[in-house]
């Protein structure tokens, strides 16, 4: 007697020779994006796919990406430059937004408007929807409903518009969109059975031949060798009854199980699935594979075996849309770069010395991890480099500049000006927050090198490794960008949910200690994988 599992993979099989064009013909090389970039949200608008994803508190945010063919993806907006909601999203006071902000988001096009929601994690516990008629920009913010928790946003064939959110909640909106609607559909929509009762979150819905699809991360860490698994709850009504099935459980490349996502369909009626996986020091990476429906109506992600593909034949595809190099020779900074918290505006320029970014020190501040004017770009993988160019000839006494991993423990490769004298330290720092306001306690600060320069023209490279077991960061400096020392010794890279909740990122930094006025400029940063 066959198994059920056996009937599965026959039937997955057949579909993928006799039914519409879908993924699975195609060949990947997972992850897809070997780079932070988690709770994605895929819609479709013609030949093109658009995605948002979680960016929490750099600035701008919301990334919105786009890709023709699933694999190879640029960004070419953000949705919003800052959040305004107090003092923490300026790294003032006694809190910060690090891990907070900007939390999974939902893309709808819908009557030739693109619409993005998401709500801010933390006070004032509101959410944000902005629209725009080109995903490139520029966006403008629609309204600030209550908070939902991992918001999808839904626009039903009748017109009437909700939000899935939560562990199966169903909320209404107003036509507007400005709010819940009052009076209207807010209910939950199923209870939890006996298999789900751990993290049940990471709402996405889908209308599908008439049906409701609402797709969901489950993990449950209370049993051993549960992976993290997709499953889906269907229902012929958007209130309900609904049923469950589990669409994807299985392991990838050693990390475990996937978290969050979505499908989307293509122009040509083949499906994918694009969910993220926890990839330690580097973050969370988006996986594609393909989606086929069953016979039976149901939406299963992964090749005939229930697996993510991945040809190791392949090459991983190019992030130079995402990640790159930059000459600072534009009036606007790239798309791939994103501040740490919001900027001081007045504090950083491109014009004042052309082909230069210039990073003035605004005000006195302990560490870096309070530095205002931290600029940031993704690491990615297996492996990268980042190398920066500095003249520090403005820096005044006190003041701290260089090249960090920036995370909840950072490598920091600084220069530091005592005195009159310039220095070189490479440190580990790791951030102790502080709860419940999540502000920055203090510091734990451990020097592996310290040496003296003697030219204010310095080349600094901070090189990645994220293969599998790895996730170490090295240092090492040039004076004349050909020769390079090493300096210090490695740091381990860690991914730390409770504190910034995401994937180390190169970071350029300038800082004051003592008193403000002094400047550094960045002549270039070469980014290579």
């Amino acid at each position: 007697m066959y198994s059920t599992s056996v009937f599965r993979i026959l039937g997955l099989c057949l579909l993928a020779i006799l039914s519409v064009p879908i993924a699975a013909q195609y060949r990947y090389r997972n992850p897809i994006i070997n780079a932070d970039v988690p709770d994605m949200s895929v819609c479709r608008a013609g030949d093109y796919f658009y995605m948002v994803s979680t960016t929490m508190h750099l600035m701008p945010g919301a990334p919105i990406m786009r890709s023709a063919d699933m694999q190879q993806w640029e960004t070419i907006s953000y949705v919003f430059p800052r959040i305004e909601d107090g003092p923490r999203y300026d790294l003032l006071g006694d809190s910060t937004a690090y891990g907070q902000g900007q939390w999974a988001s939902s893309i709808r096009y819908h009557q030739g408007k693109f619409y993005v929601w998401f709500s801010a994690n933390g006070a004032p516990g509101r959410g944000f929807i902005y629209t725009a008629t080109d995903p490139a920009g520029p966006w403008t913010l629609l309204s600030r409903p209550r908070h939902f928790h991992d918001g999808s946003l839904f626009f039903d064939d009748d017109g009437r518009v909700y939000l899935f959110h939560g562990t199966g909640h169903l909320t209404e909106l107003n036509a507007d969109l400005s709010d819940a609607l009052p009076g209207g559909i807010d209910c939950q929509i199923f209870e939890r059975d006996a298999d789900e009762q751990g993290l049940l979150e990471g709402s996405s819905v889908i209308k599908h031949n008439g049906k409701y699809y609402l797709l969901m991360i489950s993990m449950d860490w209370s049993i051993p060798g549960r992976l993290r698994r997709e499953v889906c709850y269907r229902a012929d009504s958007i209130t309900g009854p609904y049923e469950k099935r589990i669409i994807l459980e299985t392991e990838f490349g050693g990390y475990g199980g996937v978290g969050q996502g979505c499908i989307v369909e293509g122009s040509k009626g083949e499906w994918y699935g694009l969910i993220f996986q926890d990839r330690g020091g580097i973050g969370r990476v988006p996986c594609l594979m393909p989606c086929v429906w069953t016979e039976d109506g149901w939406p299963m992600l992964g090749d005939a075996q229930g697996k993510i593909p991945d040809d190791p034949s392949l090459p991983y595809a190019p992030l130079d849309g995402i990640c790159g190099s930059d000459d600072f020779d534009s009036s606007k900074l790239s798309l791939y770069w994103q501040w740490n918290h919001n900027p001081v505006d007045e504090a950083w320029s491109l014009c004042e010395r052309p082909g230069c970014l210039r990073l003035h020190t605004s005000r006195v501040v302990e560490h870096l991890f309070l530095a205002p004017n931290t600029l940031t770009q993704r690491m990615s993988g297996p492996t990268c480099t980042g190398t920066v160019c500095l003249d520090v000839t403005h820096m005044k006494d006190g003041d701290v500049t260089g090249l960090a991993a920036f995370n909840g423990d950072s490598g920091v490769l600084s220069i530091l000006k005592n005195g009159k004298d310039l220095q070189l330290v490479m440190s580990e720092q790791k951030a102790i927050f502080s709860e419940p306001a999540h502000g920055i306690a203090h510091v734990q600060t451990v020097e592996h090198a310290v040496i003296p320069l003697s030219q204010s023209r310095v080349y600094l490279r901070l090189a990645g490794d994220f293969r599998p077991g790895q996730d170490w960061a090295s240092f090492s400096y040039s004076l004349d960008g050909v020769a390079w020392s090493s300096i210090g010794q490695p740091v381990k890279m860690q991914f730390d949910y409770t504190r910034m909740f995401m994937g180390s990122k190169f970071a350029i930094f300038n800082y004051a200690t003592k008193e403000t006025g002094g400047y550094v400029d960045v002549e270039n940063f070469d980014y290579s994988e």
